[in-house]
């Protein structure tokens, strides 16, 4: 029997974790997610030919720059006002507010300072601006059913 290696239209199952330019762990997923690999998947392009040819067991890290993973941070996204025109439950770091523009749109903030009696709230992604490494974790991977192909996403998220 051949051993399955990551190529189109498999289902590839992966565990990963995403350390940002500080060397911190930002965000870590132990549970295996899956994509279709060559499809309309999620992942970053750069990460995605990464994993080419690759098979179960494999480990690779990839780094992006901000161009290539979470864009590069928009000052125009980033509000600050006196702390004591924001309503209490938000006076804390992570917390979100969903505002709305005079058109009805909405974006989700994040307070991400506060110092000197001002709070700040920013739109843009937490990793914006930053170069992040992805450390990728190959679990399983099977052919993917087309319904999975024309999603990008395998019918059973985790394997």
């Amino acid at each position: 029997m051949t051993e399955e290696r990551v190529a189109r239209n498999k289902a590839v199952y992966v565990t990963y974790s995403i350390v940002d330019q500080s060397g911190s762990v930002f965000e870590q997923s132990d549970v295996p997610v899956g994509y279709v690999h060559g499809g309309n998947s999620p992942l970053f392009d750069k990460i995605e030919k990464a994993l080419d040819g690759h098979k179960v067991g494999d480990r690779i890290e990839v780094t992006l720059n901000p161009a290539e993973g979470f864009g590069p941070h928009d000052p125009n996204l980033a509000f600050t006002d006196d702390i004591e025109n924001v309503p209490p439950e938000f006076r804390r770091i992570g917390a979100e507010v969903e505002m709305q523009n005079e058109q009805g749109e909405s974006m989700t903030f994040r307070v991400s300072r506060i110092a000197d009696g001002k709070l700040t709230v920013d739109a843009n992604h937490a990793l914006a601006g930053q170069t992040v490494t992805f450390v990728v974790n190959v679990v399983n991977i099977r052919d993917a059913n087309m319904d999975e192909i024309v999603n990008g996403l395998p019918i059973d998220q985790s394997h």
